[in-house]
């Protein structure tokens, strides 16, 4: 199932594709919701192999970003993007439905 409730920047895409490209048996990266975290909720990053039947695949420039639907509920309206800076690398999720979220950006409350 495809849906763009959830876009994937530019930058998010280049990056997922380096990721999969060197991990043998990997198609995409799966994005989850976890209930934990300092704000209430945290972000779990994988690399998977293939959608299961109920998951929400994204597709942009060749990535494939991977989404449970429960997570879903969770990410509405967001943007998965990649931030290379100062601080380091990493994967950022701006999310609209998060009311709080802590310093390292990886744990947001509803």
């Amino acid at each position: 199932m495809t849906n763009q409730s959830v876009t994937l920047s530019a930058q998010a895409a280049k990056r997922i594709n380096k990721i999969v490209a060197t991990e043998a048996g990997k198609q995409a990266l799966r994005i989850s919701v976890e209930g934990g975290g300092c704000s209430g909720f945290s972000y779990k990053f994988d690399l998977d192999g293939a959608p299961q039947d109920d998951d929400i695949v994204i597709e942009r420039d060749g990535a494939r970003l991977i989404i449970d639907p429960v997570s879903l509920v969770y990410m509405e309206g967001s943007e998965v993007d990649f931030v290379d800076n100062l601080l380091g690398q990493s994967f950022q999720i701006k999310n609209p439905n998060a009311v709080a979220s802590c310093g390292c950006g990886t744990s947001f409350s509803v």
